[in-house]
């Protein structure tokens, strides 16, 4: 099947006229008859009833019609991105997210790579960590974020970016919110508020919960359906120090040995890197993470600090 003999039978299915149809796909009449008899033959049924002045569809080519409209319709999207790819137009950028990595940590770096890589266009995908090697392995995505990575194939390259530290986040009317820190016994006698798929939950575990497991009460994949729930009051979150919150929500550092995660940067070696790419590895590996990432004492930026923000 080719398509010029698809844009063919089209164009008499839109015209019921050989000879208009001909005329609007500019080639001669017997050259499209001949185009959509070839195109019958590989479809195994006949597509139009040809009858003297009468032309119709017969009951395969209306089934068939929507089917290779959408075809022809995907083919030229296809050429008209290959040739604004070609031209630079376009310069897709592929990240995928590991849970509980903020996108405002992406962000700037878009913002800074895309002064000089034109037609950026930017695609974020969350996934747990080995679901996304196995993107970057499949070309799926272009490179991750993800935090304490363990076990990775040789084919993908690291780069440590930086280490954060998990705080406690609350409603300001939660009993532990008048504290200035935290501590193991505290977090054991609290409600927490469990990320489903989180990578550290492991190591809280290990740290804080050795010998019984937490009160875990509610749960979500998404960090801002915790955040309200910790905000109605239903528990204590445990979230990464640079993750954007809610205003109505407080922020305590936890006592002792926090908890941290090392966040890297991942790609496929011996890949060939895009415009786009080579930009965003190169600017995140050149970044002063320590100036990005709040530590104690320094304010947390919360959603509407951030939606405030200048551009």
């Amino acid at each position: 099947m080719e398509l010029h003999q698809i844009r063919y039978f089209l164009a008499v299915a839109s015209t019921l006229n050989f000879t208009r149809a001909a005329e609007q796909c500019n080639v001669t009449q017997p050259a499209l008859t001949k185009g959509v008899q070839k195109l019958e033959q590989e479809l195994g049924g006949q597509l139009i009833y040809r009858e003297r002045q009468l032309t119709q569809l017969t009951d395969l080519g209306k089934e068939v019609l929507p089917m290779l409209a959408h075809t022809l319709v995907s083919a030229d999207t296809a050429r008209r991105r290959a040739k604004e790819f070609q031209r630079k137009e376009v310069a897709p950028l592929k990240i995928g997210l590991a849970p509980s990595i903020s996108a405002s940590l992406v962000l700037d770096l878009i913002a800074e790579i895309a002064e000089f890589v034109p037609g950026l266009h930017l695609e974020l995908r969350e996934g747990a960590t080995e679901k996304l090697v196995d993107l970057l392995l499949e070309g799926e995505i272009n490179a991750a974020m993800v935090g304490d990575v363990r076990d990775i194939p040789s084919r993908i390259e690291g780069w440590l970016l930086f280490e954060e530290r998990y705080v406690a986040v609350l409603a300001p009317t939660h009993p532990l919110a008048s504290r200035l820190s935290i501590g193991i016994d505290d977090l054991r006698e609290t409600v927490l508020l469990e990320r489903a798929g989180c990578d550290v939950a492991p190591k809280i575990r290990r740290s804080y919960f050795p010998e019984e497991p937490p009160r875990l009460g509610h749960c979500s994949s998404h960090d801002l359906h915790l955040q309200h729930m910790a905000a109605a009051g239903f528990g204590v979150m445990l979230a990464p120090e640079h993750m954007p919150r809610l205003p109505t929500l407080k922020t305590i550092p936890l006592e002792g040995d926090p908890v941290s995660r090392e966040v890297r940067l991942l790609a496929v070696q011996g890949r060939r890197y895009s415009p786009a790419l080579d930009a965003f590895i190169k600017v995140a590996r050149l970044r002063d993470w320590s100036v990005e990432v709040p530590h104690w004492g320094m304010p947390h930026k919360t959603l509407s600090d951030m939606a405030s923000a200048p551009a």
